[in-house]
């Protein structure tokens, strides 16, 4: 498993000497984790696509979910508690639509 390290800001990971955005850590737990298992699921979504209609479909609740845990859209520090909680809220709601956890 590659040693990953987290910025002295805390906003960035760096993985392999590569920098990430880190997920945003005033998430609930219970968000957070929820919004990790629906990347997971639509990463394998992606893999195991059988067509390219469906690919993308699967693209776009991936990006969903790395909006909710901050790793993409709006940087989640330049954005209110308030902010941060509703995106993560909204996009938690539209991936349970689109894909409905088990």
């Amino acid at each position: 498993m590659r040693e990953t390290q987290r910025t002295d800001d805390g906003r960035w990971i760096v993985v392999d000497g590569r920098r990430w955005r880190a997920e945003d850590p005033s998430l609930p737990t219970d968000a957070a984790t929820r919004l990790r298992s629906h990347l997971g699921r639509a990463r394998a979504a992606v893999r195991n696509a059988p067509s390219d209609r469906e690919r993308e479909a699967a693209r776009a609740r991936v990006q969903l979910a790395k909006e909710g845990l901050g790793e993409r859209g709006d940087a989640w520090w330049e954005l209110t508690e308030d902010e941060r909680a509703a995106r993560a809220a909204d996009r938690l709601a539209g991936l349970d639509e689109l894909a409905p956890p088990a």
